[in-house]
């Protein structure tokens, strides 16, 4: 029986944990957590960051430039903080987010291991807390109380604000694929096999060999602790560890 409660009570908690954080644009990341003594030690901040960008989130680190909504105003986003409780014999930590008025919204289970490497227990430890995060499938909710666009009853009034706003519209695509397109690190050919595909270059050379999952515009990338991931197109994202720091490449794929 009491196992049964313990379950609910996380169940329930879940849901309106899931409602509050939804209503969030946006996830803000510190380069350095309380009680590290660098910035981005153990590359904590990065694999935060990361995995917060895989669970849906939009993601800045706190140095980065903010989009202008974001700029303006900073109660549209959440705050991840990381809450260190480890000790000399184990790795104990948890994923905090909180708004602009310094409020909890939402606390990730513990994550915890007695690894020895500083480095690895942090990642390890940092995973399993994020396993709850994971669980709450973020999708960002406008908050109800936004405006409405405001709607001319003139029908030729109409007609120009829908062409002037299509024609925003198609200028936008066309920036962001110029844009696109001069961060391309190269063209990459697929090549099938059992499990999943091979990319190669030009040379030719294999590049990378993606792993399938369940979601067919995400891989897991072979050897280098990583994702390709989909992003519009025929415009995939490579997220891997190289160096111990987290490398993000944009490659053009030809099925």
């Amino acid at each position: 029986m009491k196992k049964v409660l313990i379950l609910l009570f996380l169940t329930t908690t879940a849901v309106f944990a899931q409602k509050d954080v939804n209503n969030y644009k946006y996830i803000l990341v510190p380069k350095q957590f309380d009680g590290f003594k660098k910035a981005d030690q153990y590359q904590t901040s990065s694999l935060i960051k990361f995995l917060l960008e895989k669970s849906n989130f939009t993601v800045f680190l706190e140095d980065e430039s903010l989009p202008t909504d974001l700029a303006t105003d900073r109660c549209k986003a959440l705050t991840a903080n990381l809450l260190n409780d480890s000790g000399i014999f184990s790795t104990k930590v948890q994923i905090e987010f909180k708004d602009c008025f310094n409020k909890t919204i939402y606390t990730s289970v513990l994550g915890k291991n007695k690894l020895k490497d500083y480095k690895r227990a942090y990642h390890k430890a940092i995973r399993d807390a994020f396993k709850s995060i994971q669980q709450l499938n973020y999708k960002y909710i406008p908050e109800a109380n936004e405006k409405p666009i405001a709607v001319n009853n003139s029908v030729s009034s109409t007609k120009v604000a829908v062409n002037k706003v299509e024609n925003t519209v198609k200028q936008a695509d066309v920036n962001v694929e110029e844009k696109v397109n001069e961060a391309v690190s190269g063209i990459l050919y697929a090549q099938p096999k059992d499990y999943g595909f091979q990319l190669i270059n030009d040379i030719p050379e294999v590049v990378f060999k993606l792993l399938k999952t369940k979601n067919p515009n995400t891989f897991i990338i072979k050897d280098k602790n990583g994702t390709f991931t989909k992003k519009q197109g025929n415009i995939w994202s490579a997220e891997f560890y190289e160096n111990d720091k987290l490398v993000t490449k944009l490659y053009s794929v030809k099925f």
